[in-house]
């Protein structure tokens, strides 16, 4: 039922749109106009002016037609990572690529692609289904900004789907929490070649610090890390500020809790062992942490109204839906904190991030049939 060349199209025309996080404007004027030719009513929320972003969040409705449920929420993001200007789609041999070094945008523009193939389809073979809602976010490869910032209360759903993860026919139900962690190291500065004891070197301590710490897969369920690091001013100087900041993960709060309290404690031992004697007084570097909740932890059911939807239309069409856990949070994370039980679908993108991005058509269609089915079944 699926009409290859309409859904072709549609990635194409969205695909060619450069829609970096912060500059989502012209995405999100045509997606507008997309729904509402599929005769969706668009609301824009207020997102966007806090977030900096040309563009708030779409919230999308459409009435019931013949079948009376509960309202399901279908959501998807309009951002894309950089490189994204000058995006130029190609598709050979039923795959779609960046002709440029650019991204393709597939994610997650293949997930608005096949909801769009899929209403073409309710409204051409007049399907009955119940009340849809349609969210599309801002500024999701930047920290979920969008849906930690969408008005829920223009939200009536209660369960949903995120389309916005690799593969076919899976979902995803367990998600991290994630807090980010931000170090300020303070020393105390000094010329490196004629008084370099009166310094304390930030560098000497936060080297220290992660000497003692425990990084990377802490065990099945936890991570963490340092990703960046900056400070100093010249070699000649002993440094006075160092930076870091990173993440912990885990699908267990206590032991994120555990993990980050962790790290927090290697950098504060760390700048009390960094002490000198100066003019009678013990001087020692000190530490500002800064810990922030990144999302909340992500748990369905196995056995939730929303899986079991999920694996009841693949079995109408004759596929088994894989149901997995995930290592990195999404908007799904913040819609299951807000009451809304959300799954992942996945949408058929791969090597995702990269300039390297793809995605089948043949994939791209099989989602599209098995949204269908989910909305029809719902």
């Amino acid at each position: 039922m699926v009409n290859r060349e309409r859904l072709c199209a549609e990635f194409s025309r969205q695909a060619a749109i450069a829609s970096p996080s912060l500059r989502e404007g012209e995405i999100s004027r045509y997606l507008q106009g997309r729904f509402r030719e599929l005769g969706g009513d668009v609301i824009v929320d207020d997102a966007g002016a806090a977030a900096g972003s040309e563009s708030g969040n779409l919230i999308v409705s459409f009435p019931a037609r013949g079948r009376q449920c509960e309202p399901l929420m279908l959501s998807v993001h309009m951002d894309t990572v950089e490189p994204a200007d000058g995006v130029m789609p190609v598709l050979e041999s039923g795959l779609f690529t960046s002709a440029g070094e650019t991204v393709l945008g597939a994610d997650d523009k293949a997930g608005i692609a096949e909801i769009v193939e899929a209403f073409e389809i309710l409204r051409e073979r007049d399907l009955p289904h119940g009340p849809l809602e349609v969210v599309v976010t801002i500024c999701e490869e930047i920290g979920l900004v969008g849906a930690k910032l969408l008005d829920y209360s223009l939200i009536r759903s209660r369960r949903g789907l995120a389309l916005d993860t690799n593969g076919v026919d899976r979902i995803i139900r367990k998600a991290p929490c994630a807090n980010k962690l931000r170090f300020e190291i303070i020393g105390r500065e000094a010329h490196a070649g004629i008084s370099p004891e009166q310094g304390v070197s930030a560098i000497a301590v936060a080297s220290r610090a992660i000497d003692n710490m425990r990084l990377g897969r802490i065990d099945e369920e936890t991570t963490a890390n340092l990703g960046t690091i900056h400070g100093g001013q010249a070699s000649n100087i002993v440094p006075n500020r160092v930076v870091v900041e990173g993440e912990a993960r885990s699908h267990d709060t206590e032991k994120l809790v555990c993990q980050t309290e962790h790290m927090v404690n290697c950098f504060q031992q760390a700048a009390l062992q960094s002490s000198i004697e100066l003019a009678g007084q013990t001087v020692h570097a000190s530490v500002n942490v800064e810990v922030i909740g990144d999302y909340p932890l992500m748990q369905v059911a196995e056995d939730a109204g929303i899986v079991q939807l999920v694996r009841q239309a693949g079995e109408s069409l004759g596929r088994t839906i894989a149901v997995e856990a995930a290592g990195g949070g999404s908007d799904a994370n913040i819609f299951n904190g807000h009451g809304i039980e959300t799954v992942i679908l996945g949408t058929g993108m791969d090597r995702v991030h990269s300039v390297e991005e793809r995605v089948t058509v043949d994939d791209m269609v099989r989602v599209s049939e098995l949204l269908v089915e989910i909305i029809c079944q719902a």
